[in-house]
């Protein structure tokens, strides 16, 4: 791609804001042209309001950019606008780009659950994005809404594609092990999560147990799938750690299972996408892997790492453990993808 396209990132100092911000400097794509954040920090120059929470050096360029409003009318008429905003304003800021006739893709919680919003983890459900076509109809406006999953949920539901796929999915049982970088920046307190596990995330259960049917279902229906979730938060940096228990509606081996997965392999990689991992999914055949400080990082943090691949007797189905990075698989990369999906099918003008 020739002429990249001009982006803006909405919520650009938070951790989350700052991965994208780090993932998008040398896309060969996209090209940061604004950074948008809250009123306390308008005018100032983006390096100097992230200081030393930066996680990667910027290019000077990029630091020297002026944070501006969240507001169409504020930005510099960018092609694309990733929103990492709070879910509590996001919402509204989201709809007024999409009127404007930008597309919005967003990391946020505010329109996930809409019924004209699609829900996309890209090697998962890529064709639940010919949902922008009714939205756009209806919102009478060539601008549009893309959510990413919830971070759980995309580690998740990429993990169980292939199940779904080859034996399909009756029942879902997930407890998961979440890094501190979930929370956002300054997230937990040290005091509370240091040699503690913390065995509540607000509103994170609903968010996995009602995302990963929508995400495995087709564009007019959930999927059915009876998914419970626990979500429990652990004093590690990065990396979504999550024990799967899954009934599926034909009888399938562990090794059956490891198969799929490996075979997987979604539109991303077959267009060749420039964020897609080679390998969506890789399993491991170690019996003490994944471990986050091992694998969180595989494929860029684009790739879901699986291991204790067995059998369950509980649910008379299979069980394993899934590793996945929640700032990139489980936010901004998969946001990134996104874009790069709807640019590859011609879904962005």
């Amino acid at each position: 791609m020739v002429n990249k396209r001009k982006v803006a990132v909405l919520g650009a100092t938070g951790m989350m804001g700052q991965k994208f911000v780090q993932l998008l400097a040398h896309h060969p794509w996209f090209e940061v042209s604004a950074v948008a954040a809250s009123d306390k920090n308008l005018g100032k120059a983006y390096a100097t309001t992230i200081g030393s929470r930066k996680e990667a050096n910027l290019p000077e360029e990029l630091g020297e950019l002026v944070l501006t409003e969240p507001k169409p009318q504020a930005l510099d008429d960018p092609d694309i606008a990733f929103s990492v905003l709070p879910a509590e304003v996001a919402g509204p800021v989201e709809e007024d780009f999409a009127r404007a006739g930008m597309p919005v893709f967003s990391n946020a919680s505010s329109h996930r659950m809409d019924q004209y919003v699609p829900l996309l983890n890209p090697e998962v459900n890529p064709e639940h994005a010919e949902m922008i076509e009714e939205q756009k109809r209806r919102m009478k406006t060539d601008g549009f809404i893309v959510a990413n999953p919830n971070c759980t949920t995309a580690i998740l539901t990429l993990s169980l594609k292939p199940l779904q796929d080859n034996f399909g999915l009756e029942t879902v049982i997930v407890s998961s092990m979440q890094a501190v970088s979930g929370a956002g920046y300054p997230g937990v307190a040290s005091l509370d999560i240091m040699q503690n596990v913390i065995p509540f995330i607000r509103n994170e259960e609903e968010k996995v147990e009602h995302e990963t049917n929508k995400i495995l279902g087709t564009i007019s229906k959930p999927a059915g799938i009876t998914v419970s979730a626990s979500c429990n938060r652990v004093p590690t940096l990065h990396g979504h750690m999550e024990a799967v228990f899954a009934k599926t509606r034909s009888s399938a081996t562990p090794n059956e299972i490891i198969k799929a997965m490996r075979e997987f392999k979604g539109t991303p990689q077959q267009l060749k996408l420039p964020s897609a991992p080679e390998h969506p999914i890789v399993v491991r055949e170690e019996e003490d892997r994944p471990q986050t400080r091992l694998d969180v990082d595989e494929g860029n943090g684009m790739t879901v790492t699986v291991g204790r691949v067995r059998q369950d007797p509980a649910l008379n189905g299979v069980k394993y453990m899934a590793l996945g990075h929640n700032l990139i698989r489980g936010g901004a990369g998969c946001s990134i993808l996104n874009a790069e999906l709807f640019l590859a099918k011609k879904l962005i003008k």
